[in-house]
């Protein structure tokens, strides 16, 4: 019977950072594989040492060229294909043999490692299984003390060998990036950072979570002394204004070699540039309906904040920052807006129709209303909101007194919908309905129904519009007892007349009014 292939993480460098199961496995295999430069040094083989077992054989896989120039015909990339191959062979004879082969891996397996070049070679004919390890990422992280992302940002990792123009490009793209494959490309990462406008929120981690670790500022890294074995982080926006803050104003690390802290250059947050927040509505589909008010806010914008559908909405521009989340979170991402504009962002929070109805100004403005908000310029620019582009479909149901009411009991209890809906039936006025179902939500739409029937004729006139301005629209109009619960979702506004309302039918279709004067008057 074959052995077995185990590709073992074993962290970032702490010995104590190996999982349990990683060092049990360390010490049960016949055969502990890891490479090492010419140099004979092996950083994994320091690992895992304390968990290998007298008598177990050890294959040395050195390399022949790491960054140095090589006089093989194949070159560099020859000389390296061909070490994999025989170190592949190696590891195939000790697996054939039936034994046991532990290879191990820094950080993890399968994340920038050799590792993953033996598994190629070897996993169709061998059994093999991976134990993954701590990244350097998160233990980078852990020494800078400070969230690397957070909710929905997003983190980007980037090798250090990307050329300049696109690292650049990448870096301005995200929230968060984690820079790997330093020494010789730090030059190029700083320039990348700098041209990137990020290099003043970055930080280097050199040999994370080892005794040798050290922590500075990105900016005050000495070229000439950058190993490998570095990183460079710049985290997402976070509740606070950076690393400075959380950590109390000077950067109290934990000591990186036995008494030197985290270095960095002071924040003056007096100089920062002044950010905003622009709550914006999109209107309610067609791109014809955004104002140009708002296209040119969004085109300002240095970070767009808002739900996904509405996010994807707006056409995608270079070196913008998009932070997408889910629709029921309102809180939280008005919050993450005004910490970006603290920090000096352009932030445009984008809603479909009118932020001021049923969307995210409400939730922007509680939010701003806190102390740490308070210098924080907020503006609302208005959109077409759904009610009035579905009534503009079929002429005029909103032309006297309405209301608009949502039917989400998400927010507020039921009861208090019923009472609204009751109310503003007694009070003979035409409303428009939001959010009135959804995939979870089936039951309000009849119990609505019932209820408007108390006091309004079953023929009252009834309009369904569904995805209005966009590429699936459809309008309808009916009467109140026709009314089918299972037709409407949570992209349909309903309209629903009052006893001054009128549908009649014309060549081009049904159209409704709801007359300015009552009779007689």
């Amino acid at each position: 019977m074959s052995g077995t292939l185990w590709g073992i993480g074993l962290g970032p460098g702490d010995p104590e950072l190996v999982t349990v199961k990683a060092a049990r496995l360390i010490g049960a295999a016949d055969v502990v594989a890891f490479h090492s430069a010419r140099h004979g040094r092996s950083i994994s083989r320091g690992i895992a040492e304390p968990y290998m077992r007298p008598g177990q054989i050890e294959e040395h896989l050195v390399y022949p060229v790491t960054t140095e120039t090589t006089d093989h015909p194949g070159g560099y990339q020859g000389a390296i294909d061909e070490f994999y191959e025989q170190a592949a062979a190696r590891l195939a004879a000790h697996l054939a043999a039936g034994r046991d082969v532990a290879l191990l891996a820094a950080g993890d397996p399968l994340f920038y490692s050799s590792y993953m070049h033996m598994h190629r070679r070897l996993a169709d004919r061998f059994h093999a299984e991976i134990v993954p390890g701590i990244t350097s990422v998160s233990a980078a992280s852990a020494a800078l003390g400070t969230p690397l992302v957070e909710g929905e940002q997003v983190l980007t990792v980037l090798p250090g060998t990307m050329p300049v123009d696109e690292l650049t490009e990448r870096l301005r793209e995200t929230d968060a990036a984690a820079i790997m494959k330093l020494g010789r490309t730090f030059p190029g990462v700083r320039r990348a950072l700098a041209d990137a406008g990020r290099l003043d929120d970055a930080y280097y981690v050199e040999r994370a979570s080892s005794t040798r670790q050290r922590v500075l500022a990105a900016a005050d890294v000495d070229e000439a002394d950058v190993p490998y074995f570095s990183i460079t982080l710049v985290p997402g926006p976070t509740p606070t204004t950076g690393v400075a803050s959380l950590l109390g104003g000077q950067h109290r690390g934990a000591p990186t070699d036995g008494s030197e802290r985290i270095e960095t250059s002071s924040h003056d947050e007096s100089a920062s540039p002044a950010g905003e927040v622009v709550v914006v509505g999109l209107g309610p589909g067609a791109a014809d309906w955004t104002t140009p008010e708002v296209t040119a806010a969004l085109d300002e914008a240095t970070d767009l904040v808002g739900y996904t559908t509405y996010i994807n909405r707006v056409p995608e521009r270079a070196g913008q920052r998009r932070h997408a989340s889910d629709n029921k979170v309102e809180s939280e991402r008005a919050a993450m807006a005004l910490d970006l504009a603290k920090r000096g962002a352009r932030v445009a929070v984008v809603s479909s129709g009118d932020p001021g109805v049923f969307a995210m100004a409400s939730a922007v403005l509680e939010v701003s209303a806190e102390p740490q908000f308070k210098d924080v310029p907020v503006r609302v620019l208005p959109g077409l909101t759904a009610a009035n582009a579905v009534a503009s479909r079929v002429g005029a149901p909103l032309g006297h007194d309405y209301a608009m009411i949502s039917l989400s009991d998400r927010l507020k209890p039921w009861e208090v919908v019923a009472q609204r809906l009751s109310a503003v039936a007694a009070a003979d006025m035409a409303i428009a309905v939001y959010n009135p179902a959804s995939t979870q939500r089936r039951w309000q739409v009849g119990a609505m129904r019932e209820i408007l029937l108390t006091h309004r004729d079953p023929e009252t006139p009834v309009v369904l519009g569904r995805d209005v301005g966009g590429p699936t629209e459809s309008v309808r109009v009916m009467t109140l007892a026709d009314l089918n619960p299972d037709e409407v979702d949570m992209r349909t506004l309903l309209i629903i007349g009052a006893s001054t309302t009128t549908a009649f039918d014309t060549p081009e279709g049904t159209r409704v009014f709801t007359a300015r004067r009552y009779e007689n008057t």
